[in-house]
């Protein structure tokens, strides 16, 4: 692994790939005011009756729906956010035809918002939603509205996020276009994220181009990588040109 002291390193890597896809993890959201969960400033280190992973559990959800929902809105959801300069660095850079897929851990939709395309969300969106009796689909306004009920207006069945939840598999469809694009890809750009949450942390093994960790902090698999810059994703987006 070579670390890249200089921004016009890794200018020089991007511009020499047109086949780039980039993985992204909770440190891209942070920079937009987004909590991640391990941070010093996470959910996991905040005080409730029970551990975050509790209410955000398939089981939770189930049997105690409106205090899932509390807890939801409360910690999970932050509809007011917008996107840094990194998601809008990655929009340009599909633009340019040069980025073919932002595979992201995130649920808030911040790449979309930003103009990115090609997402793959592999632990769903906060702005999906749909009722797990009849399946009719609800916008996250909707959802809110729905409170305190949670329940479907045509057939009154539960009302759920389209996100992982604790207990549940991820969408294997989206896993597998997320390898494929990997395995296809030039460079491979993996951000934000500590790679220490499978299956995510293990997808750069796919990669059969090179490979760039852009991040805040050194992580434990630093060593995989042809590459690393370290810093915080917005900021060094930021500087980057297309």
């Amino acid at each position: 692994m070579r670390t890249l002291r200089n921004i016009s390193d890794v200018q020089k890597l991007i511009d020499s790939h047109d086949a780039i896809v980039f993985l992204g993890g909770a440190g891209v959201s942070t920079e937009s005011g987004i909590p991640d969960f391990r941070g010093s400033d996470g959910i996991n280190n905040k005080e409730f009756p029970y551990p975050a992973e509790h209410y955000l559990s398939h089981n939770f959800f189930m049997n105690r729906p409106k205090a899932f929902f509390e807890f939801y809105q409360s910690e999970i959801l932050h509809p007011d956010a917008e996107p840094n300069q990194c998601h809008s660095y990655l929009s340009e850079l599909e633009n340019a035809n040069k980025l073919n897929a932002v595979i992201t851990q995130n649920i808030d939709g911040l790449h979309q918002k930003a103009g990115s395309k090609n997402v793959l969300e592999l632990h769903g969106s906060v702005h999906d939603n749909y009722c797990v009796r009849c399946g009719k689909a609800f916008s996250l306004k909707e959802y809110i509205d729905s409170y305190p009920e949670l329940r479907c207006d045509a057939c009154g069945g539960l009302i759920k996020p389209d996100v992982v939840l604790y207990g549940e598999m991820l969408p294997q469809d989206v896993l597998q276009k997320a390898v494929e694009a990997i395995e296809h890809s030039d460079l491979l750009i993996v951000g934000g994220t500590s790679l220490n949450v499978a299956p995510a942390s293990e997808l750069y093994t796919f990669a059969s181009g090179k490979t760039l960790l852009m991040n805040k902090t050194k992580t434990s698999k630093d060593i995989y990588f042809d590459f690393a810059y370290y810093g915080k994703i917005a900021e060094t987006c930021d500087e980057l040109t297309i």
